[in-house]
Parts: structure tokens; C-alpha cells; sequence
């Protein structure tokens, strides 16, 4: 099964880095996928942040890095040929968030999503956060 990790990447920090690779060991091929956000601006060209992702998942031979946005990601996911969406929960707060969409993007397009819970040791790192320490 094919299954998709979206997100903003902006940037890839080591949270997003580690449920990749678990991810990896659950799919046969993940897609990880550099998707827009309407609520955030953006900080990092789209470039960077494909090289970055690039440079994350070498080593990972089942995970490739791709692009998408314009469009819903229940839109990506049916032109890929993807069944399942990967999301990283650190907090009930992002739990919250997440449930709401992946119950959306079943009912639109019958894609699932599968929750995998941050390692505790790195649930408090955001792109937010890695973005003003890096200031």
C-alpha cells in the first residue's frame, strides 16, 4: 500500500524525520509531500524545502519526495493511486485538528489516515519553534 505524508516542511525537523522512517517500516511506498497551507506563511522557498526532504530520507529506498499545491491533498492522493495519509500527532491539540480532517478526506474521497504519536522525547519540537531558535 501506498500511503502519503503531507505537510508544510518549512522545514523537515526531526520530528517530522522520525515518523518518517516509522512510516516507512509500515507502507510499502511513502510519498512525503511538500504541501500549501492556507493558515501558514511560508518562510522557506518550496525548493529548500524539497532539498531538505530530499536530504532526510536518503536511505530510505521506499520514500520518495514530491510536491503538491494546488488542489486538495484527497485530490493528490486519487491521481497517485495513495489509500492512506500518514499524520504525526504530538498533543491532544494536534489530535483534535487531524481527527477533523482525516474524517473529512474519508468522506470525500475514502482515503484513511493513520496517527503515529510522536516519540516523547521530541513532541515538543514544532517547524515554529526549529524556525525562531534558528534566528
Amino acid at each position: 500500500m501506498r500511503a502519503l505524508f503531507p505537510g508544510s516542511f518549512d522545514p523537515v525537523t526531526q520530528g517530522h524525520q522520525d515518523v518518517l522512517r516509522r512510516a516507512a517500516l509500515l507502507f510499502d511506498e511513502v510519498v512525503v509531500c511538500v504541501m500549501s497551507n492556507p493558515a501558514k506563511t511560508g518562510r522557506l522557498p518550496v525548493d529548500e524545502r524539497l532539498d531538505r526532504l530530499r536530504a532526510a530520507v536518503s536511505g530510505l529506498d521506499n520514500v520518495s519526495v514530491d510536491v503538491h499545491t494546488g488542489g486538495l491533498l484527497v485530490d493528490y492522493c486519487r491521481r497517485a493511486g495513495i489509500g492512506a495519509v500518514i499524520r504525526g500527532v504530538r498533543n491532544l491539540r494536534d489530535l483534535d485538528y487531524e481527527m477533523r480532517m482525516a474524517l473529512m478526506n474519508r468522506e470525500l474521497s475514502g482515503v484513511e489516515t493513520v496517527f503515529i504519536a510522536a516519540d516523547p522525547a521530541q513532541a515538543h519540537i514544532s517547524s515554529t519553534l526549529v524556525t525562531a531558535v534558528d534566528r
